[in-house]
């Protein structure tokens, strides 16, 4: 199976069976951080099914219809899962006030502890295999749900914290105060998915690092006098570059067409496990002047 289809089924499967455990006790025990992060745990499983279509969808090829392919629908997913990671913030929020104002009591704590401990640990390895395939493959939509578990992980260990002191000094007050402090962190974690699926669907430039390499190549290239109208963005395992390159007006066709294809070939080495969507448009003489007058480059 492919890599980010394989870690968004993982994702999926996990999610599933620390939900039902999470809910089972979390009702049982009446902890408001159980069951916040039992819902958290269903969320993750809607958002893991979904993810698991973006995926498949996102690297799709292209087609008569969609000539670039439908790479933005990771950026989709990415909105999707932030929306939905912020309003399960909200909702623990609203049940640890509830809860505290209403002074509802825990029970079944030693069990609460056990389901806890056993969320760690499974969310934990779900971490470190997401981890694995970020680094493989910097999918947006996996990286998503990287951020989403690690969060989740740190949630777990605040539950447990919290009701390991509720059992060894009864105050009960730290499971809705650690429940609050949990649902603030979980938006502002969520706000950066959002505004990174936010910056791919308005064309946002592939990052420093890449565009700065891309620069280097060209700059280094013989025979390249100059450079011009460098765009760049992505969408999807797609990388789009456009550039326009100044060569010497009475080079030959077969030279500046070779130029070209050494530059391009080394701009794809810069990341191997991308489709690289490569426009480079040769000119005779530096015509960057003109094309700032038109506000454009064509």
């Amino acid at each position: 199976m492919h890599l980010p289809k394989l870690a968004t089924t993982v994702a999926t499967l996990t999610a599933f069976t620390l939900a039902v455990a999470k809910i089972i006790v979390g009702f049982m025990s009446g902890s408001v951080a159980v069951i916040a992060s039992a819902l958290d745990s269903v969320l993750d499983m809607v958002v893991s099914i979904f993810n698991n279509i973006a995926v498949r969808v996102s690297e799709s090829k292209p087609d008569e219809k969609f000539n670039y392919g439908k790479g933005k629908v990771e950026a989709l997913a990415a909105l999707f899962e932030g929306t939905i990671i912020i309003l399960s913030g909200l909702f623990i929020i609203y049940e640890a006030v509830r809860k505290a104002i209403e002074k509802e009591t825990i029970t079944h704590l030693d069990d609460s502890i056990y389901v806890m401990i056993f969320s760690i640990v499974l969310t934990g390895l779900l971490v470190g295999f997401l981890y694995y395939v970020v680094k493989k493959t910097n999918h947006l939509v996996i990286k998503s749900d990287l951020l989403h578990y690690k969060t989740d992980l740190i949630t777990n260990i605040s539950v447990l914290i919290s009701l390991l002191i509720v059992k060894f000094t009864g105050f009960v007050y730290i499971d809705y105060i650690l429940s609050i402090l949990i649902g603030v962190y979980i938006i502002r974690e969520a706000s950066e998915i959002v505004n990174e699926g936010f910056e791919i669907l308005l064309d946002v430039a592939l990052d420093f690092k890449t565009v700065e390499a891309i620069k280097d190549i060209i700059k280094k290239e013989p025979l390249v006098l100059d450079y011009h109208c460098l765009r760049t963005r992505r969408a999807g395992n797609r990388n789009f570059v456009d550039v326009h390159l100044v060569l010497t007006p009475d080079m030959k066709l077969k030279l500046a067409h070779t130029i070209i294809e050494n530059v391009e070939e080394k701009i794809r080495k810069l990341d191997p496990n991308k489709v690289w969507v490569i426009n480079i448009h040769a000119d005779p003489y530096d015509d960057s002047f003109i094309n700032k007058l038109q506000e454009e480059c064509e």
